[in-house]
């Protein structure tokens, strides 16, 4: 009895010191990231971007990105921990399109952070920033809405493409702003920021040429998608034209007859030799077009629209270039 008595003396006690423990290293773990500079991002193109500029004085930062499970940017909602994140940061990042504008002002407004520096990146980049296109073919969703009174049609406000991560140009522009706010945070290491950001840009540059050749070289202009749409800015970047079931923002996931009919129409027209889909899609779209097309053996093609980038793919070590970079093969691919 007494050895049992000893046994769970031990056994409390050593429950005592892990908990006790565990809770030091917390304390000690949240002091030093209060003692860091912290930067939220809502998307991963955001948070790289910002990550490259830093670079080795990471110790400086704590960055932090909210969607990292793979959740599309149109469905996020933000939960109690990430509204507290974005409260006691210095700085946040977001797109500040339709999808985030639900949430972001009311959190904002809200901080407990005073001075946080928030960048919106569609006031940022107004000048360039374009309105969703409604192209031939495209399914309309105001065309399944019911008794929807013409007048008010008439005045409902333009929606506005926010994929303006994907254009090349415009998230150069994007690294600027961020790089201007980095050195304001931490005006001591100002010159390792320009450096890193100079870096990043030569590698943008580069790429962009790649790009541009590509199209150069290839006698096929036209993307056909059997998806939804976020890369207007990318094809108005090189002159390209581009069919597809949806807009980029739709929140359909079924085409209709017509825009299905449309698109082989068009695959058999243009012979194209694939239809292009974005990550993630159950490629069912994709797959009827082609089997109602007159050949059965075009392949399907995948675009990675970074919307779904996730924590294991950003420990894995994708960046926002490599990602590009395999955008630009596919896109090479495409255009034969």
């Amino acid at each position: 009895m007494i050895k049992k008595f000893s046994i769970l003396i031990l056994l409390s006690l050593s429950i005592f010191l892990f908990v006790s423990c565990n809770k030091k290293v917390e304390s000690e773990e949240k002091d030093i990231n209060e003692n860091k500079i912290t930067i939220t991002s809502t998307i991963f193109p955001l948070y790289d971007v910002t990550k490259t500029i830093i670079g080795d004085n990471s110790e400086k930062f704590n960055l932090n990105i909210l969607l990292k499970s793979g959740l599309d940017l149109h469905n996020f909602q933000p939960s109690v921990m990430d509204i507290d994140t974005i409260s006691n940061s210095q700085m946040f990042i977001y797109i500040g399109g339709e999808s985030d504008e639900r949430w972001v002002d009311r959190v904002i407004d809200t901080a407990d952070n005073t001075n946080l520096i928030s960048i919106n990146l569609m006031e940022e980049l107004s000048d360039i920033v374009k309105a969703e296109e409604l192209k031939e073919g495209m399914m309309d969703e105001e065309e399944h809405e019911e008794d929807i009174d013409e007048i008010e049609k008439e005045h409902e406000e333009e929606e506005f493409d926010e994929h303006i991560w994907l254009s090349l140009p415009n998230i150069k522009r994007v690294s600027k702003v961020i790089l201007d706010k980095i050195c304001s945070l931490d005006s001591n290491n100002t010159m390792k920021y320009i450096e890193n950001y100079n870096n990043f840009i030569d590698s943008i540059n580069e790429l962009n040429k790649e790009y541009i050749d590509t199209v150069n070289n290839s006698t096929n202009k036209v993307l056909l998608f059997g998806d939804r749409f976020p890369f207007r800015y990318l094809v108005d970047d090189y002159g390209l034209d581009y069919y597809a079931a949806f807009k980029g923002c739709s929140a359909e996931t079924e085409a209709s007859f017509e825009t299905i009919a449309f698109l082989t129409e068009k695959l058999n027209e243009l012979d194209l030799d694939n239809v292009i889909v974005i990550e993630g899609s159950d490629k069912k779209i994709a797959e009827t077009i082609i089997s109602n097309s007159n050949n059965k053996n075009r392949k399907i093609l995948s675009l990675n629209s970074m919307q779904s980038v996730n924590s294991n793919d950003i420990k894995n070590g994708v960046t926002y270039i490599k990602i590009m970079k395999e955008n630009l093969k596919v896109i090479k691919e495409a255009l034969k």
